[in-house]
This record gives C-alpha cells, sequence and structure tokens, in this order.
C-alpha cells in the first residue's frame, strides 16, 4: 500500500522560510541563476541560520513521536535541486527533521501543494502564495524580516490569526470599507447570531485544533484571535467559532489599536493578518506573514 499523508497536518514551505537565505538571495538573477547556484555549492557544508518560521517549523514537529506521527514538513522551493541539498543538509544540522522536498529550480510550486493535501504553504515570494491562496490553500507570504521568535515557550506552539478575510470570509470587511464603521457595526449586532463563512485560514484552525486534541507527550497548542474589531462586533467572531466547535486560548478585540505591542506579549511563533500595514507592526516584534485575501487585497 502507498503512503499517505493524509492522516497528518501537511505544512509545505519554501527554503527562505525555513532559513535565513537573504545574503544568497541578493545574489540570484531568475535569467542567469549560475552565480546563486555556485554559492549554494561552496556553502554546501556551511549550515544556514534559522529563518523566520523556523520556530514553527521546529515546534510542530515535535508533536511527532515514535509510532505517532502527527505533522510532516515538507520542503516546497523554487531552489535548483544542488541547492536543495544545502537545505536538507542545514535541517540536519538544526536537528529538523524532514524527509520530504520538491526543487522546481525557478519554476512555480504550488501546484504542487494539491498532491501534497498541504494546510499551509509559506513562502517568501508572495506570487506563488496569492496563487495557493487562490486554490483554496492557507497560505502566507513570510515578511522575511521579521524578529524571532521567542525561545520562552520551548513547550507551547503559539499561532495568532486576524479575523476577518483569515480565519473569517471578509464580507463584515466589505460593509466597514463601503459604509464605514457605524454601517459595519450595526451590520455585525444584526447578524450576531449568523455564523460569518470561513475564511482561508480555518482549515489550519481545525487542523491545529485536532493536533491539539490528539496530544503529544511535552507539547501543547495556544492559539489566540488578534482583531481589530470592538464590542458589540466581537460577538459574532465568538459565536463563529463556537459554532465550529473551535475554541481559542486568547482573544483581543482592539478596536484598532496597533496589533504589534499586544502580539509582543502573546510571543506567538507565528501571526498572521490579511493587512499589510499590521503585518509590518507586527514584524517588529514575532515573526509574521501576510495573507493576501479579501477586499484588502484587491489584486487577489
Amino acid at each position: 500500500m502507498a503512503l499517505t499523508l493524509q492522516d497528518k497536518l501537511v505544512v509545505a514551505i519554501s527554503s527562505r522560510a525555513l532559513f535565513d537565505f537573504e545574503e544568497e538571495n541578493r545574489l540570484f538573477d531568475p535569467g542567469d541563476p549560475q552565480a546563486y547556484m555556485q554559492l549554494q555549492l561552496e556553502r554546501l557544508d556551511v549550515p544556514a541560520r534559522p529563518g523566520v518560521a523556523f520556530s514553527l517549523v521546529k515546534k510542530l514537529l515535535a508533536f511527532n513521536e515514535p509510532g505517532h506521527q502527527r505533522v510532516e514538513v515538507v520542503m516546497l522551493s523554487r531552489n535548483d535541486p544542488v541547492s536543495g541539498m544545502r537545505v536538507f543538509r542545514s535541517t540536519r544540522a538544526a536537528q529538523v527533521a524532514l524527509e520530504r522536498g520538491v526543487f522546481t529550480q525557478g519554476r512555480a510550486p504550488f501546484a504542487y501543494l494539491r498532491p501534497l493535501g498541504a494546510h499551509l504553504f509559506l513562502s517568501a515570494n508572495d506570487k506563488d502564495v496569492a496563487q495557493a491562496l487562490r486554490l483554496g490553500y492557507p497560505a502566507a507570504h513570510v515578511f522575511t524580516e521579521s524578529a524571532q521568535a521567542s525561545d520562552a515557550n520551548p513547550g507551547e506552539l503559539r499561532i495568532a490569526f486576524d479575523g476577518d478575510a483569515v480565519l473569517f470570509s471578509d464580507e463584515a470587511e466589505r460593509v466597514y470599507q463601503a459604509e464605514g464603521l457605524a454601517s459595519f457595526l450595526r451590520h455585525e449586532t444584526d447578524k450576531a447570531a449568523q455564523p460569518l463563512p470561513d475564511g482561508p485560514f480555518k482549515p489550519l484552525l481545525a487542523a491545529l485544533h485536532r493536533l491539539q486534541r490528539a496530544g503529544a507527550a511535552g507539547m501543547r497548542i495556544r492559539t489566540a484571535l488578534v482583531t481589530a474589531r470592538s464590542a458589540p462586533a466581537h460577538e459574532r467572531a465568538i459565536q463563529t467559532l463556537m459554532s465550529w466547535n473551535i475554541a481559542v486560548d486568547e482573544a483581543m478585540f482592539l478596536g484598532g489599536l496597533e496589533k504589534g505591542p499586544f502580539l509582543r506579549e502573546f510571543e506567538p511563533d507565528f501571526f498572521f493578518d490579511d493587512q499589510t500595514g499590521h503585518v509590518t507592526s507586527a514584524a517588529r516584534h514575532v515573526p509574521a506573514g501576510h495573507v493576501s485575501s479579501g477586499i484588502a487585497n484587491p489584486a487577489a
């Protein structure tokens, strides 16, 4: 019988999201990649430094135990196969148990999300992320300039999500953009008992919920909803989560306050938001990624 990843939480990640390849990337020329490839070959035995999503990946893989492989992380990269050797040698040096990878040498890799059945795609290439979202996969453009995750919570994976256009659809955000705050609050108060439609990251939250329930010795998950909503619009967000039978550990209804300082205190291993301003604010303190979905991202 063929192996399958069907019963696992599957994360596909690019090499620049997992490792700090920014110095090498500055040398990359799509028209002539030879200089980049040569540099990677010369550094084959030099372990790459951890990148923005390193802590997230390391903690996810810590949920695996002998006989219980609950998480699969797959390298999905525009790198060439030779550069892929350095990636795998770097994972081995960092004691990150990656076994599978797809290296496309410049070709867009997002189509391989389908056979992987990915619950999350993280990449430093915003165009690949946008295409993945169009195909229906949770995906985020990793801000490679983000701060590294705190090492204060080694036994706890912490993930923070924005609400509208991330966990939920952008239905309410469209009302806000078109008619203003008063209409938005009225709309959400009138529909407080009606769950919001699913957003692109609902499948990831559901997969994390299943992973938490499966249990793993020494590891747990802590989630947070970090949203610009305020009372009374908070109620519809909570009612939506209740309708999914999924609870978050913390909810921050900030009413337009800057999110970065609050995320600094929560110390997530990653934060997802659809608005670049919020991602930029967050990235000064924590690992962060942009979800190019909803009305705030018209090109999406």
